[in-house]
């Protein structure tokens, strides 16, 4: 598949200056990073300053009630929401530079790989059909279901004539999404209590999710981690083409499987945990492209940091904009990447080369 992004070429390693200037990129992002995580912490219907945000972490219980209601407000609201923000943000970030690179596809995301109407349609079958009204329930249905969906696209996409070929992976994508997204809507419409809950989770909220759901997911996303740095030498070799990479020693089914189940672990985990949340993935890895060029040793780390500062910003905003009500941070990023892709259109990014 033809595109821009297939006849970029990674840096070579020996520009000490250019190395230095990522490096320092990367202290930047990780200050921003450290920022937006404080901001979180005290910004929200309860403004906190640094000293209250300080006492509701690590101040012993008190009986003074002010106190209290602080310690509850940051280690039982803020703390999970924030800590949710950062882990969902790097792995939609990561996971959305990996698609680009396996599909060579500029504007991929991680929905291509039918994850979020996968972990759609498992939500509403959870509530539905087995009557799970908890997120701690029916979260592991929609990583179950975002999992699955992911295999069955691959799947698809490895057979026939076009097996491998980035294209038929889109196409597989775009074809399982489109029927799982008339089945969530033909199970939601009938049954209101799933319905209601499908509305909620589809906008992509941070909020309401506890540390029961938090650590198990952040586990799979580890797990998507360690798999996804994994294959970034053969991803800078693989965007030189299949036959050069082929030529090179690269097993190039071994190393899209792998990738493949990098994004889904990553992908699948994060939706199932937050919702899906449309055009985060798409965004950061074209800005962390423009910082870094098309080595994927560098932009993997970028994006991943740009998707927790993204995401947490897009929270904060969010809470801000209607107090005392909030925009879930799923709405604040879709707002703010639907543009972002006009302007990609726009400019033609997705133009055969």
């Amino acid at each position: 598949m033809g595109t821009t992004a297939a006849v970029e070429r990674p840096t070579p390693r020996g520009s000490s200056k250019a190395r230095r200037r990522r490096a320092v990129g990367l202290g930047t992002l990780v200050a921003l990073l450290v920022i937006a995580t404080v901001l979180s912490l005290a910004v929200g219907a309860r403004a906190l300053g640094p000293a209250d945000v300080w006492h509701g972490l690590f101040a012993a219980p008190e009986s003074d009630q002010r106190l209290t209601e602080i310690r509850l407000i940051v280690q039982t609201v803020r703390v999970p929401r924030t800590v949710l923000g950062v882990v969902a943000g790097i792995a939609l970030g990561i996971g959305g530079a990996l698609i680009q690179g396996y599909t060579r596809n500029p504007i991929a995301d991680t929905g291509l790989l039918g994850v979020n109407s996968g972990a759609s349609f498992a939500v509403v079958v959870a509530i539905s059909v087995f009557g799970f009204g908890n997120p701690f329930q029916y979260v592991w249905f929609a990583f179950l279901g975002a999992g699955i969906a992911g295999v069955v696209v691959f799947g698809l996409a490895s057979i026939g004539r076009g097996a491998g070929n980035p294209l038929t992976l889109a196409l597989a994508g775009q074809g399982v999404t489109v029927f799982l997204a008339a089945m969530t809507t033909a199970v939601a419409l009938s049954d209101q209590q799933a319905l209601n809950a499908l509305r909620f989770w589809n906008s992509g909220s941070l909020n309401g999710v506890g540390f029961d759901v938090i650590w198990p997911v952040t586990a799979f996303i580890a797990a998507g981690l360690v798999l996804a740095l994994t294959t970034l030498p053969s991803l800078n070799l693989l965007n030189l083409g299949d036959d050069v990479a082929r030529g090179l020693g690269v097993n190039i089914a071994l190393s899209r499987t792998v990738g493949i189940a990098a994004i889904t672990l990553l992908a699948g985990a994060a939706t199932a945990a937050c919702g899906p949340i449309a055009f985060l993935g798409l965004m950061v890895a074209h800005v962390a492209r423009y910082l870094t060029g098309p080595d994927y040793r560098w932009l993997v780390p970028y994006a991943g940091l740009l998707g927790a500062v993204v995401l947490l910003v897009c929270d904060i905003v969010g809470r801000l904009v209607v107090r005392p009500g909030e925009l879930d941070a799923g709405v604040v990023v879709a707002l703010l990447g639907a543009p972002f892709f006009a302007v990609l259109v726009w400019r033609g990014k997705f133009r055969k080369a």
